[in-house]
């Protein structure tokens, strides 16, 4: 199914990005696709970065994996301020590890201003399952494979277009281009949504309901993949700031190439590094 751009008019995104996540992460009968990443790297790494736990060097800020324990608490505790600062439950703001999920941090120097994390369906569910499983399964059942996007919270005052798009950026080439998602799903609040519908092109797939992780009203989105290839083959690398689309800030192909090898080293070397220190 084809997506249609929206062309009416953009209103500021609220300051703080941190739509509410659901979920328990429990066994669900319903059988899942695992995601399996294609053959990597698809060339040489053209482009090698200093310091190499950055997968992303880009203006007055850097964006990197949560590939520690260290790290995951410092996005935890992130979360948990933007979300208390928003009046939500933060008892569930903690970044778990897991083989099927991949958190990604913003800084400004050292200072970390956002994260986001991408969750792949397997077996162990989504988040949202706790909420939108109804919602979910159809998609399943037609063999489409999913990532979840969640724990969205970046700094007030380091928050723009840029760095949003380039979180989003990174989640899809994750997904997209090493995994092969086919769709985004996200849970998120709904004053939140009007914006992500016009600037990304998600749809709503489900009624208003409240979240009992944040304790605030929550809705289901969802972005065919599809459409977003389309989308950075037309717009990337365009920078217009008219073009109502933060498709015009991702990353062209070419570049988003490199960057699927960059993330692929990195994965590589931290699982040796974890094999070697288990034996």
């Amino acid at each position: 199914m084809q997506l249609q751009r929206h062309s009416d008019k953009i209103f500021p995104i609220d300051r703080t990005y941190s739509p509410p996540s659901a979920g328990t992460g429990e066994y669900h009968s319903t059988p899942r696709l695992q995601l399996t990443s294609r053959t990597m790297p698809v060339g040489k790494l053209e482009d090698k970065i200093p310091d190499q736990k950055y997968v992303l060097k880009r203006g007055n800020y850097n964006i990197r994996l949560a590939d520690s324990l260290e790290r995951r608490s410092e996005a935890s505790a992130l979360i948990k301020r933007m979300y208390s600062w928003r009046g939500y439950n933060t008892e569930s703001t903690s970044v778990s590890s897991s083989h099927n999920q991949t958190t990604l941090e913003a800084l400004s120097g050292q200072e970390l201003v956002g994260t986001l994390a991408l969750r792949l369906d397997s077996d162990e569910g989504l988040l949202a399952d706790k909420l939108y499983e109804p919602e979910i399964n159809p998609f399943r059942a037609r063999n489409r494979k999913l990532c979840e996007l969640s724990k969205l919270a970046i700094d007030p005052h380091f928050s723009s277009k840029e760095l949003l798009a380039s979180l989003f950026n990174l989640a899809y080439i994750y997904g997209r281009v090493i995994h092969q998602a086919t769709d985004f799903i996200i849970e998120i609040n709904p004053r939140h949504a009007g914006y992500y519908k016009r600037m990304l092109g998600f749809h709503q797939i489900s009624e208003m309901r409240t979240c009992p992780r944040v304790n605030a009203p929550a809705v289901l989105l969802r972005l065919e993949l599809d459409y977003v290839d389309a989308q950075v083959s037309r717009l990337a690398g365009v920078h217009k700031p008219a073009e109502r689309s933060l498709y015009s800030l991702f990353l062209t192909k070419h570049e988003e190439k490199k960057i699927a090898n960059r993330i692929w080293h990195i994965n590589e070397a931290t699982t040796f590094g974890w094999n070697a220190l288990c034996g």
